[in-house]
């Protein structure tokens, strides 16, 4: 695989300036009730054993919201990683991409997703929303008071970390398992 950046928008030699492509890969969930921290967690564990490109920016944002907008604000790709309640199994791990993920988020599942709603519609109206949206969620068997994921939650952590890099490498981020 080349080392060189795929740039946005280097179809057209008439277009704008071109800017460097850029991805975020944001964890959020209240890490204070067992799985609905799960994507905090997910992007912890993603730093620690991957090495990504300087493009990709990973951020842990708790239960933060609209404070998040500079961050999000015309990315190309956005990673969303989150507890996902589905109506499916416990602990299995979903994928949603494009609109489906603004429409997700209008279904509570806790406060912070809500706040992700308006931040993404608040993109939208900035004319700002990200290329590309994907939420990689698991279904939460537990959100009791405890700072510790539950087990069969826990054992989904590589799978989340492993379809994220997924997302990453297939558009053009490439990653790197540390040693």
């Amino acid at each position: 695989m080349s080392n060189a950046r795929r740039w946005k928008g280097s179809e057209d030699s008439t277009s704008a300036p071109h800017k460097p492509r850029s991805a975020v890969v944001l964890g959020i969930g209240n890490t204070l009730m067992q799985d609905e921290g799960v994507g905090v967690h997910a992007v912890k564990a993603l730093v620690r054993r991957y090495e990504l490109d300087l493009s990709v920016r990973v951020v842990d944002g708790g239960t933060s919201c609209m404070e998040l907008l500079p961050t999000l604000e015309g990315v190309d790709l956005l990673i969303v990683v989150d507890a996902v309640r589905m109506g499916q199994p416990p602990a299995s791990v979903h994928r949603l991409e494009g609109d489906q993920v603004p429409t997700f988020f209008k279904t509570k599942l806790s406060p912070h997703q809500v706040g992700l709603s308006d931040l993404l519609a608040t993109l939208a109206f900035l004319g700002s929303t990200p290329e590309r949206i994907v939420l990689i969620g698991v279904q939460p068997v537990s959100l009791s008071l405890g700072m510790e994921l539950s087990p069969e939650v826990k054992a989904q952590l590589e799978e989340m970390v492993r379809l994220v890099v997924s997302e990453l490498d297939e558009s053009g981020f490439p990653s790197k398992l540390r040693v």
